[in-house]
């Protein structure tokens, strides 16, 4: 697969993972930018990996922590530089993607990378750098936190 064909097919679902993990569309935006032009450099070499849109979010959410690392020493402005929470969040209806972002960042990350980019357990530990059974615990928790958070969606999947 040439980078253009590979950019095309995961720009909108890498997108959507590192919106869910960051909440601030800009930003969201501007991560996976930096992270494409970063697969771009090294398409020769990744084009061969396993799972190539997982290194793409990954290297755009290893970015905001680099980006949080710098700016966490900054004044804040008394809650008026809070994200707002982007009104195109894709297939995610707005009161689920609240109750992600309520989840602990690595509940989170495991949630996105097993489900939004349906990575199996041993590609997600080893890219969150964890072992395959704390993917699985994380998963289990974040689950649980949902189906409370969310019980009409529960029931409505039970339904089903």
């Amino acid at each position: 697969m040439e980078f253009a064909e590979f950019y095309e097919s995961a720009r909108d679902d890498c997108l959507q993972v590192v919106l869910l993990n960051v909440g601030d569309r800009q930003l969201a935006e501007d991560l996976v930018a930096e992270a494409f032009a970063k697969a771009w450099v090294s398409w020769r070499k990744l084009r061969n990996y396993q799972a190539p849109r997982a290194w793409v979010v990954r290297a755009a959410l290893n970015a905001n922590v680099s980006r949080w690392r710098r700016h966490r020493r900054e004044v804040g402005l008394d809650g008026h530089d809070q994200a707002v929470p982007a009104a195109d969040s894709g297939v995610l209806s707005g009161e689920l993607l609240a109750a992600l972002r309520g989840l602990p960042l690595r509940q989170r990350e495991v949630v996105t990378l097993r489900l939004l980019l349906d990575l199996d357990t041993e590609t997600t530990a080893r890219l969150l750098g964890i072992a395959p059974g704390t993917v699985g615990v994380h998963l289990h928790r974040a689950a649980e936190t949902l189906r409370s958070a969310l019980p009409h969606l529960a029931d409505q999947e039970a339904r089903q």
